[in-house]
């Protein structure tokens, strides 16, 4: 029963890694752990489940660049986001509940992970133009977040690698996490790019609040190369 899976997976459950913020701890990790155990019932592999993200996702970003720019499709997208975030939370838990995922699962998960990354900015440059072409200024936000956004992950994916090949744990080892931590970076979360579109059909708000994250998406890629150029920067080190 999916009940049954849920609480196989309640039970599986491992600390969150350092670097995840609240949301994605605390509210979409549950999500993806109700949708995982509705998928292990229907026999749906990680990888099916990761499409489903896929599918989710990308619907919301060609609504961003090519619908109306109104209320109602704001909060489509939103919703569309937000369970393909969630979907996202929940193949991993699906691979833990069929006995472990595969390399090219894990492929296939950052591989949709980048595109939607890259693409979901760019979906909001092409329709912010669409209701702004007079205000190009305003244009670079989107740039730039897609910018910090894509550097932001490319580099995490990076630190994990150089880590491994040194068996230092990784920039998310699980269980090393914190209530604190998770809260400060709740700013940096993708769980709130999400909920940020239910302003889409109010541009001034939606570029307020949007900018907000773009902001605080830019504080913490340079704090965290700094930190992340000195980790590396050891793994050369003698013991």
């Amino acid at each position: 029963m999916v009940v049954d899976a849920y609480r196989q997976l309640a039970r599986a459950q491992k600390g969150h890694a350092r670097g995840a913020p609240a949301y994605s701890v605390y509210v979409n990790r549950r999500l993806g752990r109700v949708l995982a155990a509705v998928a292990y019932r229907l026999g749906l592999t990680p990888n099916q489940v990761s499409i489903i993200s896929a599918v989710h996702s990308f619907a919301a970003i060609a609504l961003i660049a090519f619908a109306p720019v109104t209320v109602p499709l704001g909060l489509l997208i939103a919703l569309l986001l937000v369970l393909g975030y969630a979907w996202d939370s929940a193949d991993g838990q699906v691979a833990r509940l069929r006995g472990g995922g595969s390399p090219q699962g894990e492929w296939l998960d950052h591989f949709i992970d980048t595109l939607k990354i890259a693409s979901l900015h760019l979906a909001v440059l092409i329709g912010l133009y669409r209701v702004l072409p007079d205000t190009p200024a305003l244009l670079l936000i989107p740039i730039v977040f897609s910018i910090v956004a894509s550097t932001t992950f490319s580099g995490m994916l990076l630190n994990d690698l150089l880590k491994g090949k040194h068996a230092v744990a990784s920039t998310h080892e699980r269980g090393g996490g914190t209530l604190r931590r998770s809260l400060v970076l709740l700013p940096t979360d993708f769980g709130l790019v999400c909920f940020v579109f239910v302003l889409w059909g109010w541009t001034p708000g939606f570029l307020v609040a949007y900018g907000a994250l773009c902001a605080a998406a830019v504080l913490f890629l340079a704090l965290a190369a700094v930190k992340w150029f000195r980790e590396i920067g050891r793994l050369g080190d003698p013991a």
